[in-house]
């Protein structure tokens, strides 16, 4: 090292964290400032690129593997090669490696996979929601990554959204409570903790990044990166309100919405990003900007691109996730500053923001992965809270005429399982699981409904399965005490999940059918939003239950349909009749849904609707 060490405020762990930022900001010439406002794709990093660029950031996109099927082990080895290069580096300052951690570590092979947001809003459980968040810190340090880009605390407002089960809910209270997830990743602080202030309690958690700033949940039918079209006055009140309870809980960083507020992309917007959040919230973190989400500044995206980069750091962004075309992104933002066009206090306090967040997460002194923590990944403990989390996120919407069709006999001579989502753990996991979108298959470690109903049913009862239902099965219903038919929606993620139509695909409803005219029948949705119930299904089928998105422990379920455990789970959405009547709003008149919000049958048939 260049400086001498005992003269390096920055690198005292006892001298407090504002004197170190400013310390090390003292010394970083323009273009080390500028390499820590770079966040890189993995695929492009390397000891070269990080070191010449002074690279601050790398993250990996969905589906970005060291090869696949990696484990947590062969994560940390590469991220450790990337921290290893940063070290090396004049200043020594330390990567953040940011990964999307979503539901569990769900990027990594073995890792926990928890149910998605919208299955966590239905259990109201903000407990359960803060230890899920310990425990996806323990894997996600586990495998060398310090930063997950969780939670989101979007509001949603239309089902019709292609990242509705990001959602915890429709109404800011369920979000607000749910964001508990911080304090999971990060740890709880102390009382005396400064409102705003970014905080991380040791090397067992991790960096949290609240998004997407703000009103992603809100657009105008639903359309992803959409218009959110509405006063200040409510977007304070459904959009930002849970921002507030991250930003009280410590969560040091922030992602910029790809989406617009009134025709203004967030990404730009001045007001939003640094007079409110900044200024009016105090928040003292740093925001990030979404993959891309500078580029998307103009249209088509990627053109002008040194304008978009002036507009997007002025208004307040302070890390930019480029993800590939660093040098492009470096080269225009030294020669805006050198310009005088983006000023060297809008660098210096971006990059201070970032510094601050390194240092309270520890990266100075503990850079590398601490392989202790592997044992933790996909482990016991883990899987039965998944499992917990499964059994309390079900809905129970339907329970035969009088009542009395559920729980399930265990003991039954013959059941049936029918359906496409029985016996695929990357249908039972959703988007965000591996890939970006997901995908089909055994995809993780996991147990998917179908093994876990030959789990719980005794020894002498057979269970017959078929994806979809033979035409001899059925002509032979009375063989049959009763069926499970599990069916619901392919993965998807973002965009390619805007849905305006909202059927169940793979004709879900016509096997639903087809098999309930012949046989007792309980249908298990696995969705990520409401979907179109048609009138037949609702009439035929004995019993119907919201599974939402459930992850890797498919126990959860037959938890409770078999009896051991009692229905808990309350929409927290309401559940439309027709598309038509989209976007539904409990506050407006003409509130009329199939199931409203808040509507959940516990195992005794009574109705609990209370509206959050």
């Amino acid at each position: 090292m260049v400086d001498n060490e005992k003269s390096c405020v920055y690198k005292n762990p006892d001298a407090p964290v504002e004197a170190r930022v400013k310390d090390l900001l003292s010394r970083m010439t323009l273009p080390e400032k500028i390499g820590q406002m770079t966040l890189i794709e993995r695929r492009v990093a390397s000891p070269a690129v990080i070191a010449d660029f002074s690279i601050g950031s790398v993250l990996n996109a969905g589906g970005s593997w060291p090869f696949e099927d990696a484990k947590s082990s062969d994560w940390a080895v590469m991220i450790d090669g990337f921290q290893r290069s940063a070290l090396a580096s004049r200043l020594g300052i330390p990567i953040i490696y940011g990964i999307d951690a979503v539901h569990g570590n769900n990027d990594v092979y073995g890792a926990t996979i928890f149910p998605h947001n919208i299955g966590l809003g239905a259990t109201r459980d903000a407990d359960l929601v803060t230890r899920i968040g310990a425990a996806t810190a323990l894997e996600v340090r586990a495998c060398g990554a310090h930063w997950a880009f969780a939670p989101c605390v979007a509001t949603v407002r239309d089902p019709r959204w292609g990242r509705c089960y990001e959602s915890y809910g429709e109404v800011a209270k369920i979000v607000s409570e749910m964001s508990s997830l911080v304090s999971g990743l990060q740890g709880q602080p102390p009382r005396e903790h400064i409102n705003g202030y970014p905080f991380v309690a040791g090397r067992k958690n991790v960096v949290a990044c609240a998004k997407h700033f703000v009103g992603d949940g809100g657009t105008n039918k639903g359309i992803n990166e959409g218009n959110t079209i509405l006063s200040y006055e409510k977007l304070e009140r459904i959009h930002i309100a849970p921002y507030k309870n991250c930003i009280a809980q410590g969560v040091s960083t922030v992602m910029a919405s790809y989406s617009s507020w009134n025709g203004d992309k967030l990404h730009s917007h001045y007001f939003l990003l640094t007079q409110v959040l900044k200024q009016k919230l105090g928040f003292k973190g740093f925001v990030v900007s979404d993959w891309e989400g500078v580029d998307r500044l103009s249209d088509p995206p990627g053109t002008h691109y040194r304008n978009c980069v002036k507009i997007a750091i002025n208004a307040g962004i302070d890390l930019v996730m480029v993800p590939f075309n660093y040098e492009r992104f470096i080269k225009d933002m030294i020669d805006l500053v050198e310009s005088g066009e983006v000023l060297m206090t809008r660098v210096d306090d971006a990059v201070e923001r970032i510094l601050r967040v390194k240092f309270v997460a520890g990266l100075f002194e503990y850079p590398l992965t601490d392989r202790s923590l592997l044992p933790t990944v996909g482990c016991k403990e883990h899987r039965e809270l998944a499992r917990e989390a499964v059994r309390k996120s079900l809905v129970h919407l339907k329970n035969g005429k009088y009542g009395q069709f559920m729980p399930l006999n265990c003991n039954a001579e013959r059941i049936l399982v029918v359906g496409t989502h029985a016996d695929d753990l990357g249908y039972q996991c959703g988007g965000w699981t591996k890939t970006m979108t997901g995908e089909s298959g055994k995809i993780t470690i996991g147990t998917t409904l179908l093994d876990a109903i030959k789990g719980a049913v005794g020894d002498t009862t057979e269970v017959i399965y078929e994806e979809t239902p033979w035409k001899e099965t059925l002509a032979s219903a009375k063989r049959f005490s009763y069926a499970i038919v599990a069916v619901g929606e392919a993965p998807y993620a973002e965009t390619p999940g805007d849905n305006s139509e909202l059927i169940i695909p793979f004709n879900g409803s016509d096997i639903v059918t087809a098999v309930a005219e012949k046989i007792p029948t309980l249908v298990i949705l696995f969705s990520g939003r409401p979907m179109v119930l048609e009138p037949e299904v609702l009439e035929k089928t004995e019993a119907l239950v919201a599974a939402w998105l459930p992850g890797s422990e498919g126990q959860g379920i037959a938890d409770v349909t078999f009896g051991d455990y009692e229905f808990r789970g309350k929409l927290p959405v309401s559940w439309f009749k027709s598309v038509d009547q989209l976007p539904l709003d409990i506050d407006a008149n003409g509130y009329f849904p199939l199931f409203p919000l808040g509507f959940g049958l516990n195992s005794d048939s009574v109705e609990n609707s209370e509206p959050v």
